[in-house]
C-alpha cells in the first residue's frame, strides 16, 4: 500500500478523504494544513475575487513527490497527503492540502511546516491574482503572502 497522496486537481479538494487516507494505528499524531484564498484589498481599494492556479504537471508532480521523500527522511511519518488545486479557487476554498500522520505530534507539525514552505517555493505550480477590477497579477514565490 501506497504511503503517500501525491496529486494535482482540478476540482475541489478531497479533505475528508485526504484525512482518512493518513489515519493509522501507528500515529499519535495528525497534522492538517489547509492554504485557503483569503479576501484581501488591493491598496487601489480592488477587492481580490478569486485565485487561479497553473502547473507543469508532471515536473510539479516529481517535485511534490521528492518533497514527500526529503520530508520522510528528516521524521518518521507513516503517511502523507500532499494535494494541490489548479485552475480558480474562490474564496475561502482551499488550493493545498498536507496531512502528515508521525509517532508523535510534534514530528507531524514540523513535516507539514517544512511541507509547505518548500512546496511554495520550490515546486512548478504559479498563482494569478483575479482583482475586481484592473489586471490580474501573477504572484512570485518569494513575494506570496497568500496560499
Amino acid at each position: 500500500m501506497n504511503q503517500d497522496w501525491v496529486e494535482i486537481f482540478p476540482e475541489p479538494l478531497p479533505v475528508s478523504r485526504a484525512i482518512e487516507f493518513v489515519r493509522d494505528s501507528r500515529a499519535g499524531g495528525i497534522d492538517v494544513f489547509l492554504g485557503t484564498t483569503r479576501a484581501e484589498t488591493a491598496k487601489d481599494g480592488r477587492e481580490l475575487i478569486r485565485l487561479d492556479y497553473e502547473a507543469y504537471p508532471e515536473m510539479a508532480l516529481k517535485q511534490m513527490r521528492d518533497l514527500a521523500a526529503r520530508a520522510r527522511q528528516r521524521w518518521p511519518i507513516v503517511k502523507l497527503a500532499l494535494l494541490h488545486r489548479t485552475g480558480a479557487v474562490k474564496l475561502a476554498e482551499p488550493s493545498v492540502l498536507i496531512a502528515v500522520s508521525c509517532p508523535h505530534r510534534g514530528d507531524a507539525f514540523d513535516a507539514c511546516r517544512l511541507l509547505i514552505d518548500a512546496l511554495k517555493s520550490e515546486v512548478a505550480i504559479w498563482k494569478k491574482e483575479i482583482w475586481s477590477a484592473g489586471p490580474a497579477t501573477w504572484v512570485h514565490p518569494d513575494q506570496s503572502h497568500s496560499p
